[in-house]
């Protein structure tokens, strides 16, 4: 079970450099802030959704592992 939590805590260092790439890079593609925090906000859903397809891929790969 400590393993679990340990990932899980883990996990939570990607809430920063998810937000700190989605509006640095939406940043460097408009200069309002309304188009800024809507580019960001689209990116770092992409960016989550992304990661989610990856979990899932290396998670059934380690359930054929075992």
């Amino acid at each position: 079970m400590f393993p679990i939590l340990l990932a899980v805590a883990q996990i939570w260092y990607a809430v920063p450099l998810v937000v700190s790439i989605s509006l640095v890079y939406a940043a460097t593609r408009h200069e309002q802030v309304g188009p800024i925090m809507q580019h960001a906000f689209r990116l770092g859903v992409w960016i989550v959704g992304f990661m989610a397809v990856v979990f899932g891929i290396l998670y059934l790969l380690s359930l054929g592992a075992r």
